[in-house]
């Protein structure tokens, strides 16, 4: 094996490396995935089927650094029941909790990852209606970074449920909407945001339980909101989508009803968005025209858009 002692050629080969893009083939459609933040789990991700069936899937792969491919570990994939609406790993960069997965469906889960990696076992079935096996199903949940034993879900039923998963408890339950909540995010230790089928984004604070701030309502009556990002840094500002359109609405919740910016490029519905973990200023929306847009917003009026497709 040959060595460069070009330090600009080895500079060049290095970004290379980093901006590959990496594939990974499942053997099914794929709804959900989450990226693990844990220090000594570079690069592992959760990914979930969506299978018109009652027996799904969950997978965990990694990066193989040694030879650039995304692996599967037959060890750390499971059956799931029903689809999983959402899945995310404990959000614990310094490894100091157990190593967690949690997803929603027809209840909340939250499974354990051996420290081994040898298997997943159910750890938790949270269930917050205990007069009836049932419930309405759980459109998403959110996993609070700033207090992690606290996650937050949303429900059909419209409801949002606060958990205190250290408990394995109910910390809060309030009706949040008047139609199905669709999503949920936390923008804080106490404080959190819904949209609904109801068209609006409401604000609560978990220390006045009674009452909560509307943001925003989509400007067609009864137009569902599907999905509600809370930018980590920088939480006056959030993002959501509108129900089969190719617009995203970025809200500063300092200046209510009105948004700060509206991002236009999509050829067709947006169905996801993500802040940047890592940036306040960009945020990535992907669309049914096959395309991954990040957009710099850091100039509110002259959005810049790179394609990813």
């Amino acid at each position: 094996m040959g060595t460069s002692s070009d330090p600009i050629q080895d500079g060049s080969d290095e970004q290379q490396k980093r901006s590959e893009i990496y594939t990974y083939e499942a053997p099914w459609q794929i709804y959900a995935m989450n990226w693990s933040v844990r220090r000594d789990k570079k690069y592992r991700l959760a990914i979930t089927s969506l299978l018109e069936q009652y027996p799904n899937r969950v997978e965990i792969v990694q990066l193989d650094e040694s030879n650039g491919e995304i692996r599967s570990d037959p060890n750390l994939a499971f059956e799931h029941p029903y689809p999983p609406t959402k899945t995310i790993f404990i959000p614990d960069k310094e490894c100091q909790r157990p190593d967690l997965l949690a997803t929603s469906s027809d209840f909340l889960r939250l499974w354990r990852i051996a420290d081994d990696h040898s298997r997943v076992e159910l750890k938790s079935c949270l269930n917050s209606n205990k007069n009836s096996e049932f419930c309405g199903p759980l459109t998403s949940f959110d996993w609070n970074e700033a207090e992690p034993r606290r996650i937050g879900t949303s429900s059909t039923d419209t409801t949002c449920t606060i958990w205190d998963i250290d408990r394995e408890a109910v910390d809060t339950q309030l009706i949040a909407h008047d139609k199905e909540v669709l999503d949920i995010a936390w923008g804080g230790v106490g404080v959190f945001a819904s949209v609904s089928a109801d068209g609006s984004v409401r604000v609560f604070d978990l220390r006045d339980k009674e009452h909560s701030t509307i943001i925003y309502e989509s400007s067609e009556p009864d137009t569902p909101l599907v999905r509600l990002g809370w930018n980590k840094q920088d939480p006056r500002y959030m993002a959501t989508i509108i129900m089969d359109s190719a617009k995203v609405v970025v809200l500063d919740i300092r200046f209510p009803a009105l948004p700060v910016v509206e991002l236009q490029r999509h050829q067709a519905s947006v169905n996801a968005i993500a802040w940047a973990p890592h940036s306040s200023s960009h945020i990535c929306t992907a669309g049914d025209d096959s395309q991954a847009l990040i957009w710099d917003i850091s100039s509110m009026g002259q959005q810049l858009a790179v394609t990813v497709s």
